[in-house]
């Protein structure tokens, strides 16, 4: 086998293993350590701040009831979640399915008392039901 035979070989054994490594990443196993310790590490957070923690933010660039919002999942792992418009100006509570493109499903609830915040150029951070483990769930402005 010639040099450049080897180098193909070898960098396509590289790509190959790519895959491999984000579907082990993902597992839901809920006896995988590393998903017990982030599961652990997320409710050690959670202990030491309030679960519907607010920013009292006073930016005017960003108006959830005009843009709408966005959001960050800690420790993800494919989920997503999307508040929309009619959400926000309705500002009555709701519970929203961050499944996403994981192969399990978490939910969380945004009280009235969510939505009154996010009217208000406020940002809250919401703690999702727990499958094998849970995840801290950030709403902002967009």
């Amino acid at each position: 086998m010639d040099r450049k035979s080897f180098l193909i070989k070898i960098g396509a054994a590289f790509l190959a293993g790519i895959p491999l490594v984000s579907l082990w990443s993902c597992s839901d196993n809920s006896e995988d350590d590393d998903m017990d310790d982030n599961a652990e590490d997320d409710e050690e957070i959670d202990d030491e701040s309030d679960e519907d923690d607010t920013d009292d933010s006073d930016d005017t660039s960003t108006s959830c009831v005009d843009n709408g919002t966005s959001s960050s999942i800690s420790a993800n792992h494919g989920h997503s979640l999307t508040v929309s418009k009619e959400d926000m100006a309705a500002g009555t509570a709701k519970t929203y399915s961050i499944t996403g493109s994981a192969d399990h499903a978490h939910d969380v609830t945004v009280t009235a008392e969510n939505f009154t915040s996010l009217q208000s150029n406020s940002s809250v951070t919401i703690q999702s039901t727990t499958s094998g483990h849970s995840h801290s769930v950030t709403i902002t402005c967009a």
